[in-house]
């Protein structure tokens, strides 16, 4: 079984992200092949990230991002919901990020991203971090953007997102086969790699 995360990638007050968070996260749990967690960056209260170099060279000491990279190491694969801020993720993902990087390394991840234009800059953005922490980005993608983001949003109809399943569940289930396939070459080959490491 597949551990997988959820997190959600903005911490605002006002934020929209808990809503297309709570659907990925209700749906990933319909599966019998991954177990999933939601991890909601606004509990963790990272700090900035302040330390003398990334936890690959040099031991983190803060006790809060100690604390985040050790939820990390349980999961297999991560999905990020983010929206696009100024063509970007947040800056809150962004140092939730940069807070960890061995815990990262050989995990695929899938992204649900959302904005105007459906977040697909910040995911692009996204994609690139993630290859520099040495994830796996999946190609299917979910985007809710342009009429489906209006009819969910605060800022337009803030209806449920029961009621653009029709534009986006296509993709999220592929995007979840695509982790899963994804989560099970990395973990047998990371397994594989640390028993001939310890040979």
């Amino acid at each position: 079984m597949l551990k997988i995360a959820v997190i959600t990638g903005s911490t605002r007050d006002s934020r929209f992200a808990m809503k297309p968070t709570k659907w990925i996260t209700d749906l990933a749990k319909t599966r019998e092949d991954i177990e999933v967690e939601l991890l909601d960056l606004k509990e963790f209260d990272l700090p900035f990230f302040n330390e003398p170099a990334s936890n690959a060279w040099v031991p983190t000491s803060d006790p809060k991002a100690v604390a985040w990279q050790k939820k990390l190491a349980e999961f297999d694969g991560y999905i990020f919901v983010t929206a696009e801020y100024n063509r970007s993720i947040t800056g809150a993902l962004k140092n939730a990020l940069d807070q960890a990087y061995v815990e990262w390394n050989r995990k695929p991840m899938g992204i649900v991203s959302y904005g105007s234009v459906g977040g697909t800059r910040a995911a692009e953005h996204l994609r690139t971090i993630a290859v520099e922490l040495q994830m796996v980005p999946v190609r299917s993608t979910v985007a809710i953007g342009g009429a489906a983001f209006m009819k969910v949003s605060p800022l337009g109809e803030n209806g449920e997102m029961s009621e653009i399943e029709d534009a986006i569940l296509g993709s999220a289930k592929s995007m979840l086969d695509d982790l899963v396939w994804w989560g099970n070459a990395t973990k047998t080959a990371r397994v594989e790699t640390a028993q001939s490491e310890a040979a």
